[in-house]
Protein backbone atom coordinates (compact mmCIF):
# COMPACT_ATOMS: atom_id res chain seq x y z
CA UNK A 1 0.00 0.00 0.00
CA UNK A 2 2.92 2.33 0.64
CA UNK A 3 4.43 1.43 -2.73
CA UNK A 4 1.10 2.05 -4.46
CA UNK A 5 0.98 5.53 -2.90
CA UNK A 6 4.56 6.18 -4.03
CA UNK A 7 3.91 5.05 -7.61
CA UNK A 8 0.80 7.23 -7.81
CA UNK A 9 2.95 10.28 -7.00
CA UNK A 10 5.54 9.29 -9.57
CA UNK A 11 8.26 7.86 -7.35
CA UNK A 12 10.26 4.78 -8.24
CA UNK A 13 10.38 2.11 -5.55
CA UNK A 14 13.19 -0.29 -4.56
CA UNK A 15 12.63 -2.90 -1.88
CA UNK A 16 14.90 -5.19 0.12
CA UNK A 17 13.57 -8.20 2.02
CA UNK A 18 14.72 -11.67 3.10
CA UNK A 19 12.03 -13.28 0.88
CA UNK A 20 11.29 -13.35 -2.84
CA UNK A 21 8.04 -12.12 -4.42
CA UNK A 22 7.04 -9.88 -1.53
CA UNK A 23 3.89 -7.73 -1.75
CA UNK A 24 6.03 -4.62 -2.30
CA UNK A 25 8.35 -6.49 -4.66
CA UNK A 26 5.44 -7.36 -6.93
CA UNK A 27 5.02 -3.68 -7.87
CA UNK A 28 8.50 -2.28 -7.17
CA UNK A 29 10.99 -1.24 -9.83
CA UNK A 30 13.76 -3.22 -8.10
CA UNK A 31 13.38 -6.11 -5.63
CA UNK A 32 16.57 -7.08 -3.81
CA UNK A 33 16.65 -10.37 -1.92
CA UNK A 34 18.91 -10.34 1.16
CA UNK A 35 18.77 -10.91 4.93
CA UNK A 36 18.55 -7.68 6.89
CA UNK A 37 21.90 -8.42 8.52
CA UNK A 38 23.71 -8.62 5.15
CA UNK A 39 25.06 -5.12 5.53
CA UNK A 40 26.94 -5.13 2.21
CA UNK A 41 23.64 -5.80 0.40
CA UNK A 42 21.95 -3.13 2.51
CA UNK A 43 24.60 -0.61 1.48
CA UNK A 44 24.18 -1.64 -2.17
CA UNK A 45 20.44 -1.12 -1.81
CA UNK A 46 20.85 2.29 -0.16
CA UNK A 47 23.21 3.51 -2.88
CA UNK A 48 20.39 3.09 -5.40
CA UNK A 49 17.82 5.28 -3.62
CA UNK A 50 17.44 8.71 -2.05
CA UNK A 51 15.33 7.84 1.01
CA UNK A 52 15.03 4.58 2.97
CA UNK A 53 12.10 3.64 5.21
CA UNK A 54 10.92 0.38 6.77
CA UNK A 55 7.61 -1.41 7.13
CA UNK A 56 8.09 -3.04 10.52
CA UNK A 57 10.21 -2.39 13.59
CA UNK A 58 12.16 -5.64 13.75
CA UNK A 59 14.69 -4.48 11.19
CA UNK A 60 18.03 -4.42 13.09
CA UNK A 61 19.29 -1.00 14.10
CA UNK A 62 22.62 -1.90 12.46
CA UNK A 63 20.76 -2.25 9.15
CA UNK A 64 19.37 1.26 9.47
CA UNK A 65 22.84 2.57 10.32
CA UNK A 66 24.38 0.91 7.26
CA UNK A 67 21.67 2.35 5.00
CA UNK A 68 22.22 5.80 6.51
CA UNK A 69 25.79 5.78 5.15
CA UNK A 70 24.37 6.26 1.64
CA UNK A 71 20.79 7.60 1.92
CA UNK A 72 18.44 9.42 4.24
CA UNK A 73 16.77 7.00 6.68
CA UNK A 74 13.33 8.17 7.83
CA UNK A 75 12.18 7.58 10.54
CA UNK A 76 15.64 7.61 12.08
CA UNK A 77 17.59 4.63 13.29
CA UNK A 78 17.26 6.04 16.82
CA UNK A 79 13.46 5.83 16.66
CA UNK A 80 13.71 2.29 15.32
CA UNK A 81 16.14 1.24 18.07
CA UNK A 82 13.85 2.55 20.81
CA UNK A 83 10.61 1.12 19.41
CA UNK A 84 11.96 -2.37 18.74
CA UNK A 85 13.03 -3.01 22.33
CA UNK A 86 10.51 -2.83 25.18
CA UNK A 87 12.99 -1.90 27.89
CA UNK A 88 14.41 0.99 25.86
CA UNK A 89 10.89 1.99 24.84
CA UNK A 90 9.56 2.05 28.42
CA UNK A 91 12.63 3.90 29.68
CA UNK A 92 12.18 6.54 26.96
CA UNK A 93 8.50 7.03 27.83
CA UNK A 94 9.16 7.26 31.57
CA UNK A 95 12.01 9.72 31.00
CA UNK A 96 9.60 12.01 29.11
CA UNK A 97 6.86 11.77 31.73
CA UNK A 98 4.47 9.74 29.57
CA UNK A 99 2.02 7.26 31.12
CA UNK A 100 2.78 3.51 31.11
CA UNK A 101 1.59 0.54 33.14
CA UNK A 102 3.80 -0.39 36.14
CA UNK A 103 6.67 -2.59 34.92
CA UNK A 104 10.05 -4.02 35.87
CA UNK A 105 13.03 -5.17 33.82
CA UNK A 106 13.96 -8.87 33.77
CA UNK A 107 17.41 -10.05 32.74
CA UNK A 108 18.16 -12.69 35.37
CA UNK A 109 16.24 -15.15 37.55
CA UNK A 110 16.80 -12.83 40.51
CA UNK A 111 15.40 -9.91 38.47
CA UNK A 112 12.30 -12.01 37.79
CA UNK A 113 11.66 -12.66 41.48
CA UNK A 114 12.14 -8.98 42.29
CA UNK A 115 9.86 -7.96 39.41
CA UNK A 116 7.04 -10.21 40.62
CA UNK A 117 7.24 -8.73 44.12
CA UNK A 118 7.25 -5.17 42.72
CA UNK A 119 4.66 -5.48 39.94
CA UNK A 120 2.42 -8.13 41.47
CA UNK A 121 -0.15 -10.37 39.78
CA UNK A 122 -1.88 -10.68 37.45
CA UNK A 123 0.89 -9.46 35.18
CA UNK A 124 2.31 -10.18 31.74
CA UNK A 125 5.90 -11.25 31.01
CA UNK A 126 6.98 -9.91 27.60
CA UNK A 127 10.22 -10.46 25.73
CA UNK A 128 12.13 -7.21 25.26
CA UNK A 129 12.55 -7.81 21.53
CA UNK A 130 10.83 -9.53 18.61
CA UNK A 131 7.36 -9.68 20.12
CA UNK A 132 4.19 -8.78 18.19
CA UNK A 133 0.59 -10.04 17.83
CA UNK A 134 0.83 -11.66 21.25
CA UNK A 135 4.04 -13.55 20.47
CA UNK A 136 6.73 -13.56 23.15
CA UNK A 137 4.26 -13.12 26.03
CA UNK A 138 3.20 -15.16 29.05
CA UNK A 139 0.59 -14.18 31.62
CA UNK A 140 1.37 -14.63 35.31
CA UNK A 141 -1.75 -15.41 37.30
CA UNK A 142 -1.80 -16.63 40.88
CA UNK A 143 -0.87 -20.28 40.24
CA UNK A 144 1.76 -19.78 37.53
CA UNK A 145 5.43 -20.36 38.34
CA UNK A 146 7.24 -17.26 36.98
CA UNK A 147 10.36 -19.29 36.18
CA UNK A 148 8.32 -21.75 34.12
CA UNK A 149 6.77 -18.84 32.23
CA UNK A 150 10.20 -17.29 31.60
CA UNK A 151 11.50 -20.63 30.30
CA UNK A 152 8.69 -20.73 27.73
CA UNK A 153 10.07 -17.42 26.44
CA UNK A 154 13.59 -18.83 26.20
CA UNK A 155 14.75 -16.98 29.36
CA UNK A 156 15.35 -13.95 27.18
CA UNK A 157 15.60 -10.35 28.33
CA UNK A 158 12.06 -9.24 29.19
CA UNK A 159 9.79 -6.88 31.07
CA UNK A 160 7.10 -7.79 33.57
CA UNK A 161 4.11 -5.48 33.16
CA UNK A 162 1.06 -5.23 35.41
CA UNK A 163 -2.08 -6.62 33.77
CA UNK A 164 -4.43 -3.75 32.88
CA UNK A 165 -8.20 -3.87 33.38
CA UNK A 166 -9.19 -2.50 29.98
CA UNK A 167 -12.19 -0.57 28.86
CA UNK A 168 -10.75 -0.42 25.33
CA UNK A 169 -7.65 -0.09 23.20
CA UNK A 170 -7.16 2.87 20.88
CA UNK A 171 -4.47 4.05 18.52
CA UNK A 172 -3.38 7.47 17.33
CA UNK A 173 -1.31 7.71 14.16
CA UNK A 174 0.77 10.85 13.92
CA UNK A 175 2.69 12.28 10.99
CA UNK A 176 5.62 14.68 11.30
CA UNK A 177 7.37 16.31 8.36
CA UNK A 178 10.91 17.48 7.72
CA UNK A 179 9.90 21.01 8.77
CA UNK A 180 8.35 19.80 12.05
CA UNK A 181 4.82 20.15 10.69
CA UNK A 182 2.45 17.72 12.39
CA UNK A 183 -0.94 16.09 11.84
CA UNK A 184 -2.71 12.98 13.09
CA UNK A 185 -5.29 10.28 12.38
CA UNK A 186 -7.45 9.01 15.16
CA UNK A 187 -8.14 8.07 17.80
CA UNK A 188 -9.16 4.72 16.31
CA UNK A 189 -10.89 1.98 18.33
CA UNK A 190 -9.24 -1.46 18.11
CA UNK A 191 -10.66 -4.86 19.00
CA UNK A 192 -8.37 -7.91 19.16
CA UNK A 193 -8.92 -11.64 18.85
CA UNK A 194 -6.22 -14.05 20.06
CA UNK A 195 -3.87 -11.07 20.52
CA UNK A 196 -4.17 -10.10 16.82
CA UNK A 197 -5.97 -6.96 15.67
CA UNK A 198 -9.41 -8.04 14.44
CA UNK A 199 -11.50 -4.92 13.77
CA UNK A 200 -10.71 -1.18 13.85
CA UNK A 201 -13.31 1.58 13.74
CA UNK A 202 -13.04 5.34 13.30
CA UNK A 203 -13.86 7.76 14.68
CA UNK A 204 -13.49 6.42 18.21
CA UNK A 205 -16.14 7.43 20.73
CA UNK A 206 -13.57 7.56 23.54
CA UNK A 207 -14.23 10.45 25.94
CA UNK A 208 -12.88 13.77 24.57
CA UNK A 209 -10.41 14.41 27.45
CA UNK A 210 -8.87 10.95 26.92
CA UNK A 211 -8.71 11.52 23.15
CA UNK A 212 -6.98 14.87 23.68
CA UNK A 213 -4.46 13.29 26.08
CA UNK A 214 -3.66 10.55 23.53
CA UNK A 215 -3.13 13.09 20.77
CA UNK A 216 -0.89 15.24 22.99
CA UNK A 217 1.15 12.17 24.02
CA UNK A 218 1.65 11.21 20.37
CA UNK A 219 2.93 14.67 19.50
CA UNK A 220 5.20 14.70 22.55
CA UNK A 221 6.83 11.41 21.51
CA UNK A 222 7.36 12.57 17.93
CA UNK A 223 8.83 15.90 18.98
CA UNK A 224 11.16 14.23 21.50
CA UNK A 225 12.46 11.92 18.75
CA UNK A 226 12.61 14.72 16.14
CA UNK A 227 10.65 12.16 14.17
CA UNK A 228 10.10 12.23 10.39
CA UNK A 229 7.38 9.94 9.06
CA UNK A 230 4.40 8.07 10.46
CA UNK A 231 4.26 6.83 14.05
CA UNK A 232 1.43 4.83 15.58
CA UNK A 233 1.00 4.72 19.35
CA UNK A 234 -1.22 2.00 20.81
CA UNK A 235 -2.93 3.04 24.05
CA UNK A 236 -4.77 1.19 26.79
CA UNK A 237 -7.78 2.96 28.30
CA UNK A 238 -8.54 1.50 31.73
CA UNK A 239 -12.00 1.13 33.22
CA UNK A 240 -11.29 4.01 35.58
CA UNK A 241 -10.47 6.29 32.62
CA UNK A 242 -6.66 6.21 32.82
CA UNK A 243 -4.70 6.37 29.57
CA UNK A 244 -1.52 4.24 29.27
CA UNK A 245 0.87 3.83 26.35
CA UNK A 246 1.14 0.19 25.30
CA UNK A 247 3.72 0.43 22.51
CA UNK A 248 5.17 2.50 19.69
CA UNK A 249 5.08 1.40 16.04
CA UNK A 250 7.41 3.53 13.88
CA UNK A 251 5.57 2.88 10.60
CA UNK A 252 2.12 2.79 9.00
CA UNK A 253 0.02 0.57 11.24
CA UNK A 254 -2.61 -2.12 10.72
CA UNK A 255 -5.19 -0.06 12.63
CA UNK A 256 -4.71 2.75 10.10
CA UNK A 257 -5.36 0.63 7.02
CA UNK A 258 -8.91 2.01 6.93
CA UNK A 259 -7.41 5.43 6.06
CA UNK A 260 -6.67 4.07 2.57
CA UNK A 261 -10.39 4.36 1.75
CA UNK A 262 -11.79 6.59 4.50
CA UNK A 263 -9.46 9.60 4.64
CA UNK A 264 -8.59 12.43 2.29
CA UNK A 265 -4.93 11.39 2.63
CA UNK A 266 -4.10 7.80 3.64
CA UNK A 267 -1.44 6.96 6.21
CA UNK A 268 0.66 5.55 3.35
CA UNK A 269 0.60 8.72 1.28
CA UNK A 270 1.22 10.71 4.46
CA UNK A 271 4.30 8.58 5.19
CA UNK A 272 5.55 9.23 1.68
CA UNK A 273 4.93 12.96 1.93
CA UNK A 274 6.70 13.18 5.28
CA UNK A 275 9.86 11.25 4.40
CA UNK A 276 10.22 12.91 0.98
CA UNK A 277 9.95 16.45 2.36
CA UNK A 278 6.54 17.23 0.87
CA UNK A 279 3.77 19.13 2.70
CA UNK A 280 1.56 16.81 4.75
CA UNK A 281 -1.87 16.07 3.34
CA UNK A 282 -5.23 16.46 5.06
CA UNK A 283 -5.98 13.50 7.35
CA UNK A 284 -9.72 14.32 7.41
CA UNK A 285 -12.00 11.30 7.83
CA UNK A 286 -14.53 11.43 4.97
CA UNK A 287 -16.98 8.95 6.53
CA UNK A 288 -17.13 6.68 9.57
CA UNK A 289 -15.27 3.48 8.73
CA UNK A 290 -14.45 -0.02 9.91
CA UNK A 291 -11.62 -2.37 8.93
CA UNK A 292 -11.63 -6.14 9.43
CA UNK A 293 -8.46 -8.20 9.05
CA UNK A 294 -8.43 -11.27 6.82
CA UNK A 295 -6.23 -13.95 8.38
CA UNK A 296 -4.91 -17.12 6.80
CA UNK A 297 -7.49 -19.38 8.46
CA UNK A 298 -10.15 -17.99 6.10
CA UNK A 299 -8.45 -20.08 3.37
CA UNK A 300 -8.59 -23.33 5.36
CA UNK A 301 -11.63 -24.65 3.48
CA UNK A 302 -10.66 -23.27 0.09
CA UNK A 303 -10.65 -19.93 -1.70
CA UNK A 304 -12.81 -17.38 0.15
CA UNK A 305 -16.02 -16.33 -1.58
CA UNK A 306 -14.90 -12.88 -2.75
CA UNK A 307 -18.05 -12.09 -4.72
CA UNK A 308 -20.23 -12.68 -1.66
CA UNK A 309 -18.21 -10.23 0.41
CA UNK A 310 -18.21 -7.60 -2.32
CA UNK A 311 -21.97 -7.84 -2.68
CA UNK A 312 -22.20 -5.90 0.62
CA UNK A 313 -22.57 -2.20 -0.31
CA UNK A 314 -19.71 0.21 0.44
CA UNK A 315 -17.21 -2.56 1.21
CA UNK A 316 -13.69 -2.51 -0.26
CA UNK A 317 -11.38 -5.53 -0.51
CA UNK A 318 -7.58 -5.28 -0.16
CA UNK A 319 -5.45 -8.40 -0.71
CA UNK A 320 -1.73 -8.10 -0.10
CA UNK A 321 -0.38 -10.60 -2.62
CA UNK A 322 1.08 -13.00 -0.06
CA UNK A 323 1.59 -16.36 -1.74
CA UNK A 324 0.85 -18.67 1.19
CA UNK A 325 -2.01 -18.48 3.70
CA UNK A 326 -1.03 -19.50 7.25
CA UNK A 327 -2.94 -19.43 10.51
CA UNK A 328 -2.73 -15.94 12.00
CA UNK A 329 -1.08 -14.45 8.91
CA UNK A 330 -2.57 -11.15 7.75
CA UNK A 331 -3.49 -11.77 4.12
CA UNK A 332 -5.61 -8.68 3.51
CA UNK A 333 -8.44 -6.63 4.91
CA UNK A 334 -11.93 -5.35 4.22
CA UNK A 335 -13.00 -1.75 4.75
CA UNK A 336 -16.58 -0.50 5.03
CA UNK A 337 -17.79 3.12 4.97
CA UNK A 338 -21.16 4.11 6.42
CA UNK A 339 -23.11 6.86 8.16
CA UNK A 340 -21.98 5.61 11.60
CA UNK A 341 -19.19 3.48 13.04
CA UNK A 342 -21.76 0.95 14.27
CA UNK A 343 -23.15 0.53 10.76
CA UNK A 344 -19.67 0.35 9.23
CA UNK A 345 -18.69 -2.35 11.72
CA UNK A 346 -21.86 -4.32 11.01
CA UNK A 347 -21.23 -4.14 7.26
CA UNK A 348 -17.57 -5.15 7.39
CA UNK A 349 -18.31 -8.14 9.65
CA UNK A 350 -21.22 -9.20 7.38
CA UNK A 351 -18.87 -9.07 4.41
CA UNK A 352 -16.18 -11.08 6.20
CA UNK A 353 -18.71 -13.71 7.32
CA UNK A 354 -19.81 -14.01 3.69
CA UNK A 355 -16.31 -15.06 2.66
CA UNK A 356 -16.89 -18.52 4.11
CA UNK A 357 -20.54 -18.84 3.12
CA UNK A 358 -19.44 -20.66 0.00
CA UNK A 359 -16.19 -21.52 -1.78
CA UNK A 360 -15.23 -21.73 -5.39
Amino acid sequence: MFALAARRLGYRVHTLAPEHDTPTGQIADVELFAPYDDLDKVRQFARGVDVVTFEFENVPAATAAAAAEHALVRPSGRALEIAQHRIREKAFLVRHGLPVAPFAEVRTAHDLETAVSQVGRPSVLKTAALGYDGKGQARLDGGVDPHDAWRTLGEREAILERFVDLEREISVIGARGVDGGWSYFGPIDNAHRNHILDVSTAPSDVRPPVAAQAIDATKAVMDALEYIGILCIEFFVTRDGQLLINELAPRPHNSGHLTFDACRTSQFEQQLRAICGLPLGSPDLLQPAAMANLLGELWSAGTPHWAAALSVPNVKLHLYGKSQARLGRKMGHLTALASSTAEARRMVLTARDALTSGHR
